[in-house]
């Protein structure tokens, strides 16, 4: 258990998606710039895998370049999705239009009252990275089908 929050430590080796997910990702973030985009994601976990299966792309409430806010209305509409669908919310996507895709001084505060995974793109580099907040944080490795 984590002391920090009672909770378990997630125990993950990977985090797997299709090439097609990928694509609604990256074009969510095309669309949104400059500012950052945001996803939720569901799906389930099979031993030490994360594999995403529906993405319930949000609205940045910010309107930010730098920061993003998913709206207490879509997060119940996230609620709802997780238990019509019988998936598990498994993470969170946001991109970085200007920086790396690395957890910002902000983004670490949100990870730790939203203990999921959390999938940055760089709109810099390109890149999609993963991430969890334990004790610190640290990166998991994406696995694209």
């Amino acid at each position: 258990m984590d002391g920090r929050h009672c909770r378990s430590r997630i125990r993950l080796q990977k985090f797997i998606l299709t090439n097609l997910q990928k694509q609604i990702l990256l074009d969510h973030a095309e669309k949104e710039k400059p500012n950052e985009s945001c996803a939720i994601l569901f799906g389930n976990q099979v031993d030490e895998k994360l594999k995403l299966e529906k993405i319930f792309l949000t609205k940045n409430e910010e309107n930010s370049p730098i920061n993003f806010t998913i709206s207490a209305d879509q997060r119940l509409e996230a609620d709802k999705i997780e238990k019509e669908s019988n998936l598990k919310m498994i993470g969170i996507f946001h991109s970085h239009p200007n920086s790396n895709a690395y957890p910002s001084i902000t983004d670490k505060k949100f990870m730790d009252l939203n203990p999921v995974v959390w999938i940055i793109f760089s709109g810099v580099s390109n890149e999609f990275k993963a991430f969890i907040l334990e004790s610190e944080v640290s990166e998991i490795p994406i696995e694209f089908q």
